[in-house]
């Protein structure tokens, strides 16, 4: 791996040099040798540092050369790389917050339950849209943040392209495939139809250490071993017809679909350190299961008069998922000590219906109302069978049905105060209603929340580009179904027929979890450099009530003869967190005029990110919301050479170390991370280009230790692995 790691690194640093090559050669050409060229007009397009200047309240808007830069096949992939921005087991974490904290949507609504941003192509996607600080038009339920993933749009003239690349992190290299095909017909009809195809196949290695008590309670100190390998499939199809019914009045609609595959092996192996050992220390995994999501949305706009303008959108979808995992346990002679099988599966219903209203109010207002309701339905069933017994006798294998209601109504007012002032306020009232029935899971709960929200922009100079923006919103987090059942779920390493260990506890929900509602203040300047440079320096505020975090307690139990330790979310106090955002990008000889010629293609990013946090009810130090890193620092660079049709970058992410004292029980240590991912583009013809990628180079350790005051802990590390990927790209 070092020799891999080192191999790449040769291919990055040459392009300065190159660069520097470059402009030598630009310079010493003889001027009296230039032909004369006809003049030619050129047009500056649009950039998303341009629309995002224009947005009426902040927004990081990313297109298609974010998309595309790196040859990704998974979202996630895009998205780690964006300042503010990390991903940690397939969930977004904005400003530091995991990712209940962070809300997702798909062209503006809610994402399918059970959706992953590794199942998305970014083929597949128009742009990305970023907002810290939640608007009216759109759920609140967004305390650190909101992604909005817009898929893509029929394009203005004819797009035929196609993708067909391999990748490789373990044992064997993998396929990827995509084509998109788009046109704009006769009669004000457009279309896209955008398909991908993707595999996996990757390998794990980690590492484990527990000091704790067995099941006679006498003191146990194990080491562990393993080594997992995951493979997979799957495929995404999105496509969108439009139609333009008047100058003024079009119907699109949007489809959206979604289908995995996957399969995981694990081996393990268990030496005891201190104590008697477990009934298994040889282990063999087994996993397999599928995912899919379905949704078509209709969307009805007409701007009926110069200043009137109504939206009218209608959803359905579906979906689910399935899994079968098997666990085969061995002593240390090899004799069958475990064989357990859990199986499930959930499947998902979903209609929505929406409706928006705008008129101009005035000269200097823009007066927006709107109204949502969201019906989901989920019917699930799970079962854990342990050498042929039911682990739960009356629980296991009985279904449960979960009923969503979530309704919405809003307004907001767009206000041009002055050359120099604009505002945007907004009040927005949504419900959700949460009914489940089933075994052990019986319950209701309704939360209620009102959301004000106002934004401010001023520009110092009427005339200039510089902005400086500020929120004062109010956002919420709604507790999920799964924190809301009761139904247990055992730690298998100690039978319900004993006692477990604080390291090992049970885990249950509470249906009696209200949402934490968060009061917000953010304040950034922005600006803008002649050359499409930006330079952002940024903070916030967030004071949350009735932070959910989980508790750890001994209890009496229904679902086994003694106490256990168990583990159960509830509103445990309030939390405050702060931070401090800086951004910086644009063309190195504009950041810095004095160190790089004008004439080097060479563009430079980086963005530190720090945050602070304080839980209330845990006490100090480290008492942090849950997995908040004190800093973040990432940075890159993009560099196209003049000579030849090749353009190469990179990008690194840093994190430190850090704890998080999480109950006055339990403390958490998190390992530093680091990574780097980097291109190498050739454009063979105008027509063809080759990309060269990897993902995930020099990336350290990952994991985390849980310790106790009695001195128990449990150590788990693994090691990420590299993904090396090369594409061949066609436009037709």
């Amino acid at each position: 791996m070092k020799s891999i790691s080192l191999a790449t690194l040769l291919l990055l640093c040459p392009a300065l040099a190159l660069a520097q090559q470059e402009v030598d050669r630009a310079q010493t050409t003889t001027p009296g040798t230039q032909n004369q060229l006809d003049r030619v007009e050129v047009r500056r397009t649009q950039t998303d540092t341009d629309l995002r200047r224009r947005e009426p309240v902040a927004k990081q808007l990313y297109g298609r050369d974010e998309l595309d830069k790196y040859g990704d096949t998974q979202l996630s992939d895009v998205l780690k790389r964006l300042p503010g921005i990390n991903v940690s087991g397939g969930q977004l974490r904005m400003r530091g917050l995991g990712g209940a904290y962070t809300q997702i949507l798909v062209n503006g609504e809610p994402a399918p339950p059970g959706f992953s941003l590794d199942n998305l192509n970014p083929a597949q996607v128009e742009r990305l849209e970023v907002t810290k600080a939640p608007t009216a038009d759109q759920s609140a339920q967004a305390i650190a943040g909101t992604l909005n993933i817009i898929l893509k749009d029929a394009p203005r003239v004819v797009q035929k392209d196609a993708r067909i690349g391999f990748a490789y992190a373990a044992e064997k290299p993998v396929l990827n495939a995509g084509f998109t095909y788009g046109d704009r017909a006769l009669g004000g009809l457009g279309f896209v139809l955008p398909v991908s195809f993707y595999q996996w196949h990757l390998e794990n290695e980690s590492d484990s250490e527990r000091l704790g008590r067995d099941r006679f309670g006498q003191p146990q100190r194990l080491s562990g071993s393993s080594q997992d390998k995951s493979f997979g499939r799957g495929i995404n199809f999105s496509p969108r017809l439009t139609w333009k019914l008047g100058d003024d009045e079009s119907l699109s609609l949007q489809g959206f679909a979604v289908q995995n595959r996957f399969r995981n092996e694990g081996d393990s192996v268990t030496q005891v350190l201190l104590g008697s050992a477990p009934p298994s220390v040889l282990d063999t995994t087994r996993n397999r299961g599928t995912f899919s999501a379905t949704r078509l949305n209709l969307q009805y706009n007409n701007r009926f008069d110069e200043g009137k303008r109504i939206e009218l959108r209608a959803g359905v979808g579906s979906g689910g998922a399935d899994f079968n995992f098997s666990l085969a346990g061995r002593d240390a002679t090899g004799k069958p000590t475990v064989d357990r099988v859990t199986s499930g599966d959930n499947t998902n219903r979903q209609a929505t219906l929406a409706g928006k209203y705008s008129q101009y109010a005035g000269e200097a207002h823009t007066v927006t109302a709107g109204a949502e309701i969201e019906r989901r339905t989920r019917n699930e069933q799970r079962r854990t069978v342990e050498n042929g017994v039911d682990l739960l006798p009356g629980l296991e294998g009985q279904p449960f049905d979960a009923r969503i209601t979530r309704s919405a109504a809003y307004a907001q007012d767009e206000w041009e105060i002055s050359p120099q002032w604009s505002a945007y306020a907004g009040v927005r009232h949504e419900q959700i209603k949460t009914i489940s029935t089933g075994v052990g899971s019986d319950f209701s709960s309704t939360s209620k929340v009102t959301t004000p929200l106002l934004h401010v922009n001023f520009k110092p100079d009427p005339k200039g580009r510089d902005l400086v923006r500020a929120s004062l919103t109010r956002s919420y987090k709604a507790p999920d179904v799964q924190q809301l059942i009761a139904r247990p779920t055992i730690n298998t390493n100690y039978p319900t027929t004993g006692p477990n260990t604080e390291t090992a506890p049970d885990r249950t929900g509470n249906p009696n979890l209200n949402p934490e509602l968060a009061t917000g203040l953010d304040v950034a300047w922005e600006k803008y450099l002649p050359g499409g440079g930006m330079l952002s320096v940024g903070v916030f505020h967030r004071r949350i009530n009735g932070l959910i975090r989980n508790s750890l307690a001994l209890e009496t139990v229904s679902w086994a003869s003694g106490p256990r330790w168990v583990a159960k979310p509830i509103n445990l106090d309030r939390a405050t967190t702060d931070g401090l955002e800086i951004e910086v990008k644009g063309r190195a000889a504009e950041l810095f005029p004095t160190v790089f010629d004008p004439t080097m293609a060479l563009s430079m990013r980086a963005s530190l990110n720090v945050y602070k946090s304080k839980v209330g009810g845990v006490p100090g130090p480290d008492n942090r919301l849950e997995g908040q890193q004190p800093w973040q620092f990432n940075f890159g660079a993009d560099y196209r050479m003049k000579s030849l049709p090749v353009s190469m970058g990179f990008s690194a992410q840093i994190a430190p170390k850090f704890s998080v004292q999480q109950t006055a029980l339990q403390r958490q240590e998190n390992l530093a991370n680091r990574s780097m991912d980097a291109f190498v583009m050739a454009q063979l013809s105008p027509k063809d280009g080759v990309r060269v990628a990897v993902n995930g180079l020099l990336a350290s350790k990952q994991g985390s230790m849980t310790s106790f005051p009695t001195g128990e802990f449990n150590w788990n590390r693994r090691v990420p692995p590299t993904w090396w990927s090369v594409n061949w790209e066609h436009k037709f």
